[in-house]
């Protein structure tokens, strides 16, 4: 049902209610939903079961006497067909075949924009995703965020609101530490395995890469910050570590042009401490009278915001534990004017959110009580020929994103470093995609690379891609005037299908505002399956160029109208819509 034609019910509802509740001081609000059972009716409304108890009046005479004034007016037109009571009093409508085939026409006619709407206008969200320690390459957790993040941040952008999408860079601390005498230990010539490797070194061959190029004096840049050049010098710890770490957020860069995902803002965890933003959160958190002293260390009272104990904020030796920083990077969202902000992260992250709010409560800012909000996702377990990959060659202990993009393109080598993507990723690209976000985030996901490349029904991706193909098919068969089915006749459109078709095309605005609501872009791909399987279903149960034209020109605008909802779902999650298959 349209937004359109929802509103209209729900009018002829109010305007019916309007002598019943005189003079009550009842405001009753009319909600309209889907029946869970179609043969139901494609409307269901409960308001005679809500307003029977306060009006002291029988719940089915209520609706009874509703649905005589609603039909009874002359409002309803073409809308509604019938109307019955069930059960206890709700009211099942069922609509005009002239209504259901109206869906037709919002298709062609709003193209693109046929599902959007302006509901977050003039509203700032800040998504926060991937944000990986720039000490080596992307690996499949981080991919399955990048899908995640960027489809919700295309779902809040379809309703209006003007989205930040940020990386975050913890390009601070021990593990900064641990990335430049990794480094330093390869450019003395140690290797893994050798007595002089530190126990606590990364393994991976890229190491040995920035190592190579560090001795060899080059300048490397990332796609925010200033280049970094090598001295060269093995001592040199710190231009190691500044020459690391650049190289490796570039390499991180590469992964996500693989990947096709970009970043409107990257922030450095280390401009927190050189801007005093640390310190400054501190300061304000001790100021509040929300921390004390104890055994030489800085606590902050988080059970007084739900917490199951007390943190420790600054430790004996004068470091910050790792939640400090985080707050003071919230701050700076709040203060950037973000009131939603949503973090995709690992659900290993989830004992940081209780300090972390806790922390943003004790400032006294203002900042409301579940700022931000979370979106944690379950492991990522990749199968390869039968048998699960765990590590790759390049990044010595996982699964990198360019491994799995290659793999689920068809090529069997790694990119490489320093490849700046020039083959034809998308079909790798795209199954990554839809893969990662085919489940909800808080669910564990096997990632299988067979299927992935497999040109199959059970392959989702190439099920949803191969509907769209053969829409594109059936109309360069008929090689007619595209432009001219936004005006023909939809009566034709009674069968059985089509109806249910019909009916699915209806559903997506609905779909994309559940998905938003709930912070589940995987509703995305879900919908898209059922709605290429619907697709499927009628292609092979009615011909399309039949003899008899307004049968045809109908059946060819239901087509185009169904491979537009599937264009526009695929863009939102960063999949293509390919014209052949």
């Amino acid at each position: 049902m349209l937004a359109q034609q929802k509103q209209q019910i729900i009018d002829l509802f109010n305007t019916a209610l309007q002598p019943i509740v005189a003079g009550t001081g009842l405001q009753p609000s009319v909600t309209l939903e889907r029946p869970r059972d179609p043969s139901h009716g494609d409307v269901a409304c409960n308001i005679a079961m809500q307003l029977a108890k306060p009006l002291k009046k029988n719940p089915r005479e209520l609706a009874q006497t509703l649905v005589a004034a609603v039909l009874a007016s002359t409002e309803h037109g073409d809308l509604i067909a019938s109307a019955e009571i069930a059960g206890p009093g709700f009211i099942n409508l069922r609509l005009t075949a002239a209504a259901k085939q109206q869906v037709v026409r919002a298709v062609l006619q709003e193209a693109a924009a046929y599902g959007k709407s302006q509901l977050g206008a003039g509203k700032k969200v800040l998504v926060e995703f991937v944000s990986a320690n720039p000490t080596g390459p992307l690996h499949v957790g981080h991919g399955r965020q990048g899908a995640l993040g960027d489809a919700l941040s295309a779902l809040f952008q379809a309703q209006g609101f003007d989205v930040t999408r940020e990386f975050y860079y913890n390009d601070a601390g021990v593990q900064i530490a641990t990335l430049a005498t990794s480094v330093q230990a390869r450019a003395k010539g140690f290797k893994p395995g050798d007595a002089e490797w530190p126990e606590s070194a990364y393994n991976g061959d890229y190491i040995a890469e920035i190592a190579q190029d560090f001795l060899a004096k080059k300048t490397v840049a990332a796609s925010d910050g200033e280049p970094a050049t090598a001295s060269g010098d093995i001592e040199d710890i710190e231009s190691i570590r500044k020459f690391a770490v650049t190289y490796l957020r570039r390499e991180q860069d590469l992964d996500l042009l693989a990947f096709g995902v970009k970043f409107d803002n990257y922030y450095l965890e280390s401009s927190l401490y050189k801007d005093g933003k640390v310190a400054a959160a501190v300061d304000a958190l001790v100021a509040a009278g929300v921390t004390y002293e104890q055994d030489g260390a800085l606590w902050l009272r988080t059970t007084d915001y739900g917490d199951d104990k007390d943190r420790v904020m600054k430790k004996t030796d004068g470091t910050y534990t790792y939640f400090v920083p985080d707050v003071a990077y919230h701050i700076t969202k709040w203060q950037r004017g973000f009131g939603q902000v949503i973090n995709i992260q690992g659900s290993d992250h989830h004992g940081t959110i209780a300090r972390v709010r806790a922390g943003l409560q004790a400032v006294n800012m203002g900042i409301p009580q579940g700022y931000p909000d979370y979106v944690l996702h379950k492991m990522v377990t990749v199968m390869k020929n039968g048998e699960e990959v765990k590590i790759s060659k390049r990044a010595g202990s996982y699964v990198t994103v360019r491994d799995l993009i290659e793999w689920s393109t068809g090529n069997d080598s790694a990119a490489q470093a320093g490849d700046e993507a020039p083959r034809d990723l998308t079909r790798g690209r795209d199954a990554v995609r839809f893969f990662l976000i085919s489940r909800k985030a808080d669910t564990e996901f096997v990632f299988d690379v067979d299927l992935a490349l497999a040109k199959s029904d059970e392959n989702p991706v190439y099920y949803v891609q191969y509907a769209h193909a053969r829409i594109c098919s059936v109309l360069a068969q008929w090689n007619g005037d595209e432009a001219g089915l936004n005006a023909v006749d939809l009566s034709p459109l009674t069968a059985p299908r089509e109806a249910t078709l019909l009916a699915k095309l209806a559903e997506y605005p609905e779909m994309l505002q559940r998905a938003l609501e709930e912070l589940g872009p995987h509703q995305v791909a879900f919908y898209l399956r059922d709605l290429a399987g619907e697709l499927h279903s009628y292609y092979n149960a009615e011909r399309v160029l039949v003899d008899d034209q307004a049968v045809k020109m109908a059946r060819l605008a239901l087509l185009c109208a169904t491979r537009q909802v599937l264009q526009n779902g695929l863009a939102l999650i960063g999949v293509s819509a390919p014209t052949r298959m």
